[in-house]
C-alpha cells in the first residue's frame, strides 16, 4: 500500500511537471544565486545517498548465500527422520498386527505358500 501511494505521488509530480506547474523564470534562478546553488548541492547529496543505498542493497544481494538457511536445513533433516520413523513404525505395525477375523460364513482365500509359484 505504501508503494502505491509513493508511485501515485510521483505520477502527480510528473503530471505537474508536464503541465509546466513548476516552471520558474530564468531570472529567478540567476537573481537568487544562493538558492540555485543550494538546490544543486542538495540534489547531488540526495543522489549520492541514494546511490550508496542502492549499492549496499545490490552488494548484499550478490554476496548473500544462495543455499538454504540453517533453519531450513534443520527442517529438511527432521522431514527425513520422520519419513524413516514412519517406515519403521509401519514395518512394526505390519509385523505385530494380526488380520481381523472374517465374518462367519465367509471364506478367505488361502495365501500362497512360499515354495509354489503363483
Amino acid at each position: 500500500m505504501f508503494w502505491l501511494v509513493v508511485i501515485g505521488a510521483l505520477l502527480l509530480v510528473e503530471l505537474a511537471e508536464l503541465t509546466d506547474l513548476f516552471r520558474l523564470p530564468l531570472q529567478s534562478a540567476v537573481g537568487n544565486l544562493l538558492s540555485f546553488i543550494f538546490a544543486l548541492v542538495f540534489t547531488n547529496i540526495l543522489a549520492l545517498v541514494g546511490a550508496i543505498f542502492i549499492g549496499i542493497y545490490i552488494s548484499t544481494r550478490l554476496r548473500a548465500p544462495t543455499g538454504f538457511t540453517p533453519f531450513e536445513e534443520e527442517m529438511l533433516r527432521m522431514r527425513q527422520e520422520l519419513t524413516e520413523l514412519r517406515g519403521k513404525v509401519d514395518a512394526i505395525h505390519g509385523a505385530t498386527v494380526t488380520p481381523a477375523p472374517s465374518a462367519p460364513g465367509t471364506t478367505e482365500p488361502e495365501p500362497p505358500s512360499k515354495g509354489t509359484p503363483p
